[in-house]
């Protein structure tokens, strides 16, 4: 890759790669020391700026869940270069003003998986990184001008509550994490988020509503058609949000002093003579650069 200030990820469905424009792509296998990741990763360049998509599920949708390697995803994209995620990914709505079709620009997350691997981290190397503002502000300001710039109904901040899975909520469920002041809720962006954090990438989601969870009244009437209908809008909306995020985040350059960027200069806990060789050699990527001070 050439030198970019900044290098753009894409997280999501497969639909969201397919941009008029986008040149010299290429699929290109990545391994990781933390296992598989989803897939290859697809490189191409559009007007001259480099991007990297990555379906999360893998192309075909094969992976559900709970069974995503997300440490592998992220390990990957950082491995090649990457300094930028944006995630796209469905969710369902929790307020009645987010209907179908919107986009939600969160800002906040509540974890409410548990049976996903959430650090890169762990016995022989601690760490513990800052969660209190969890997606990238300054990413987050490119992605509301470009949905601007496009036309596009996005909605600046939200919380996305995150459910483990594969079964949606109970009604119960719904109603309590929209007590809790919830928005949107989904499957995906945890433990994303925390290990782009730890991986010291600016991270941000784009959530696109499908339907509502539920809670709403109307949700038992909403039919198959409907949803595919408002996926594959949607599909075309973020298409045209990258087209117009891309070159944003490419040349600003402001981007290298980011915090995100530093986001392990003082979290490693454990003593430099304590330190797991084994762990060392797994996180040449993600901290290589606090541990090859």
């Amino acid at each position: 890759m050439t030198k970019q200030n900044s290098i753009l990820g894409i997280i999501g469905g497969s639909g969201v790669y397919d941009i008029d424009g986008l040149t010299n792509k290429h699929w290109k296998k990545v391994s990781s020391p933390f296992g598989e990741p989803s897939d290859e990763l697809l490189f191409g360049e559009l007007n001259g700026q480099q991007l990297v998509f990555l379906p999360r599920h893998g192309r075909g949708h094969k992976i559900p869940p709970s069974e995503i390697n997300f440490r592998a995803n992220i390990d990957a994209l950082k491995r090649v270069g990457v300094t930028d995620v944006i995630s796209v990914s469905a969710v369902g709505s929790l307020r009645e003003h987010l209907t179908p079709g919107t986009f939600v620009i969160v800002d906040q997350f509540i974890d409410r998986t548990f049976a996903r691997n959430k650090s890169f981290f762990g016995t022989g190397l601690v760490a513990h990184v800052s969660m209190a503002h969890p997606v990238c502000k300054r990413l987050g300001d490119h992605i509301e001008l470009a949905a601007k710039e496009a036309g596009i109904s996005a909605l600046r901040g939200g919380t996305y509550l995150v459910m483990e899975g594969p079964q949606f909520s109970s009604l119960a469920e719904s109603e309590l994490y929209r007590s809790w002041g919830c928005d949107v809720i989904g499957m995906t962006n945890m433990p994303e988020a925390k290990l782009a954090r730890e991986a010291e990438l600016c991270y941000a989601t784009v959530a696109m509503v499908t339907d509502y969870d539920c809670w709403h009244p109307d949700h038992d009437d909403v039919t198959v058609e409907q949803i595919i209908k408002v996926l594959l809008a949607n599909a075309d909306k973020a298409r045209a949000l990258v087209k117009h995020v891309a070159p944003r985040a490419g040349a600003d350059h402001k981007a290298s002093a980011c915090s995100c960027r530093s986001a392990l200069e003082y979290a490693l806990i454990t003593a430099p003579e304590a330190r797991d060789s084994g762990m060392i050699a797994r996180l040449d990527a993600v901290a290589g650069r606090v541990l090859n001070k």
